[in-house]
C-alpha cells in the first residue's frame, strides 16, 4: 500500500503529574528533513525521536513539536549558589552599617535575587523517556494510517489515470498496424503519377517499404510502454512501501521516454495526437507521484 508525504499525527501520554503531547506534520519533500521542537528537560531524546521516526517513514519534511507539562519534581533539581549569596549578604551588610539601614536581610529574599537559587535539569531520562517514548508511538501509527488513507486516494486516482494511457497506446497500436500498408499504396499511386505509367518495379518498392518499417516501427516502444504500467500498477497494489515514490517516478520518466520516441517516429496525424494526449496524461501522473513517499 502507498502512503502519501502529507499526514499528520497526534500522541498524549499523561500520569498524576505529567502530561506529554506530541504532534507530527508531514509534507512533500525529495529527501528526509526532520525537524524538532521540544522542551529543554526533554532535549536529551532529540536523537531517539528522529530514528523512531525514521524507522516508520521513508521521506517528505517533518516537523515534530512537543510540549510538557511537569508538576512533578521529576526531572528538576534546586541548586543554591552558597558563595554567590554569602557575596550578597556581604555586600548588603556593608550598605547597611555605612548607611544606618534597618537589618531587614532574610533568607527568602536572598533567594529572590538573581543567580541564587537555580532549577536545572534532573537525571532522570529514563523515566521521562519511557513516558514521552509513548505518546510518540501514539502520534507516529497516527500519522502513518493517516498517510495511507492519503495514499489509497492517490492509488485510485492513478489506476484510474493509467487505464486511459492504457487505452491510447492501443489506440496507437491499432493504429500503427496498417501504417504500412497505407505507405506501400502511396508510393506506388506517387510513382505513377509522377513516372506517368502502371509499370512499378516492386524490387525498388520492397527496398524502401523494409527502410520505412525499419525507421518507422513502434511496437518495440509499444511493448515497453505496457511492460511499465504493468509494472507501474504492482508497485501501486504492492505491500512492500520502501521507496516507492522514487522508483515510480523512475518508471515515468521511461514511459516518458518511449513516448517522445513513438512521437518523434510517427507520420500519422491520429497517432501524433494520441501522443500528445499521453504526455499530457503521464504529466498529471508525475504530478501526483510527487506526492507519494
Amino acid at each position: 500500500m502507498i502512503r502519501s508525504m502529507t499526514g499528520y499525527g497526534r500522541g498524549v501520554f499523561s500520569t498524576t503529574e505529567r502530561e506529554y503531547t506530541v504532534e507530527i506534520k508531514s509534507v512533500n519533500h525529495r529527501y528526509t528533513d526532520i525537524n524538532i521542537k521540544l522542551p529543554y528537560v526533554l532535549s536529551f531524546a532529540e536523537e531517539k525521536i528522529k530514528k523512531k521516526i525514521l524507522d516508520k517513514i521513508e521521506r517528505g519534511k517533518i516537523d515534530v513539536t512537543i510540549t510538557f507539562v511537569n508538576n512533578s519534581d521529576l526531572g528538576k533539581k534546586i541548586t543554591i549558589n552558597k558563595s554567590l549569596a554569602k557575596t550578597y549578604i556581604e555586600e548588603l551588610r556593608k550598605l547597611q552599617e555605612e548607611n544606618d539601614i534597618i537589618d531587614d536581610i532574610s533568607i527568602m529574599k536572598i533567594s529572590r535575587l538573581p543567580d541564587v537559587l537555580n532549577i536545572v535539569q534532573d537525571n532522570n531520562s529514563d523515566i521521562l523517556w519511557e513516558e514521552l517514548d509513548k505518546a510518540l508511538e501514539e502520534a507516529i501509527n497516527s500519522l502513518v494510517e493517516a498517510k495511507e488513507k492519503e495514499g489509497s486516494k492517490l492509488a485510485e486516482d492513478l489506476l484510474a489515470r493509467l487505464e486511459t494511457i492504457n487505452d491510447n497506446i492501443l489506440k496507437i497500436s491499432q493504429y500503427s498496424t496498417g501504417l504500412i500498408e497505407q505507405y506501400v499504396v502511396k508510393l506506388k499511386d506517387r510513382i505513377k503519377e509522377m513516372l506517368q505509367t502502371d509499370i512499378v518495379d516492386e524490387a525498388r518498392i520492397s527496398q524502401e517499404v523494409v527502410l520505412y518499417a525499419d525507421k518507422s516501427s513502434i511496437e518495440e516502444e509499444i511493448t515497453r510502454l505496457k511492460s511499465h504500467v504493468a509494472q507501474f500498477k504492482e508497485l501501486l497494489q504492492s505491500i512492500s512501501v520502501k521507496k516507492t515514490g522514487k522508483r515510480l517516478d523512475f518508471i515515468i520518466q521511461e514511459m516518458n521516454r518511449e513516448i517522445n520516441t513513438i512521437g518523434s517516429k510517427s507520420n500519422c496525424l491520429e497517432i501524433t495526437n494520441l501522443v500528445i494526449e499521453l504526455k499530457t496524461e503521464l504529466e498529471d501522473v508525475r504530478e501526483q507521484v510527487q506526492n507519494i513517499e
